[in-house]
């Protein structure tokens, strides 16, 4: 019996991606992902769109209203090699105005030309920085409420808590809010096999991905590259652990969920059902994806507080 995708424009999209293939080529994966990038809609408008820099890394701030604000520190997808600010730019756009919140998405540096730890590096030097609430970011409730990020960006919004626990823990955000992340980079859960193609996303590429972020098979199982095998996750940041039906890394997501739970740190868990891996960049694809994205917006309006009227986006 064949999978049940949450709407026909999401079926219709994973049957055209199943009928693509070449070799796994970083240089053009990152030209299609730009490529797609020039192609959404950069929506909604606000009222603050500012570049700005933290050291040497790149960042930019989404601001719903001028008012102040809570802070999340977004970290896009990309398997750890693509990505960046203009990928991620309508995504972070629509979480900005759904959550009633500044955000502040991060153009960290990329494997393999940085190889893990760069990313984790950068990502902690960020948080540390919005942490102290420097003029750049304009009125801001003090310190971070969230560090979000898909894929990728959940694997290093998880590890920079665990950095920062050890390293810095005034500097943790309220809320880590891990969308679809690779917490494992063993890939050896159950859906790893049984979504291992045929879902967008497929396990050979998660493979890919890994050996050129961390290509020392030994240290996969480092806590400080899969989460999932830290030996104690207590005094973490309270969670929210967003995972997909028909998603690879979907098991280990909720594997960490789990761990985190176990350890006495206040986890919500929601499996999507019906969607796929990278569902909250296909909101202009599927209705069902727009639907979860606009979820975990609202969850964190309610979560974080805030109080202002959304801006009208027209």
């Amino acid at each position: 019996m064949g999978a049940t995708f949450a709407d026909e424009p999401l079926a219709a999209y994973v049957a055209d991606v199943a009928k693509e293939s070449g070799p796994l080529d970083v240089t053009e994966m990152r030209r299609a992902s730009r490529l797609r990038a020039r192609l959404r809609r950069s929506e909604p408008e606000l009222p603050a769109v500012e570049s700005i820099r933290i050291g040497d890394l790149a960042a930019r701030l989404y601001r719903p209203s001028l008012g102040p604000l809570p802070l999340i520190v977004y970290l896009h997808g990309g398997g750890w090699t693509m990505g960046d600010l203009d990928t991620h730019d309508r995504l972070c756009r629509r979480l900005a105005y759904g959550a009633g919140a500044a955000v502040l998405a991060v153009d960290y540096r990329l494997a393999p030309e940085h190889p893990w730890p760069a990313a984790v590096d950068d990502v902690v030097q960020a948080l540390r920085w919005a942490h102290a609430s420097p003029s750049e970011l304009g009125t801001t409730t003090p310190g971070v409420a969230a560090v979000a990020g898909d894929s990728a960006g959940g694997t290093l919004a998880a590890l920079s808590c665990l950095r920062l626990r050890a390293e810095a823990p005034a500097a943790l955000p309220d809320l880590q809010v891990l969308i679809c992340p690779n917490t494992d980079l063993t890939a050896s859960h159950p859906s790893m096999r049984s979504k291992a193609r045929g879902f967008g996303l497929t396990a050979d590429t998660v493979r890919f991905f890994r050996s050129q972020w961390v290509p020392d098979r030994s240290r996969w199982t480092d806590p400080g590259v899969s989460p999932l095998f830290a030996p104690d996750l207590s005094g973490l940041p309270a969670a929210l652990v967003i995972t997909a039906e028909h998603d690879p890394l979907r098991d280990e997501g909720e594997a960490y969920a789990a761990r985190l739970r176990d350890a006495g740190v206040a986890v919500e868990l929601r499996r999507e059902e019906g969607l796929i891996h990278g569902f909250v960049t296909m909101d202009e694809i599927s209705p069902a994806c727009a639907a979860a994205g606009d979820r975990i917006a609202a969850e964190l309006r309610v979560r974080l507080g805030s109080q202002h009227d959304r801006v009208d986006s027209g």
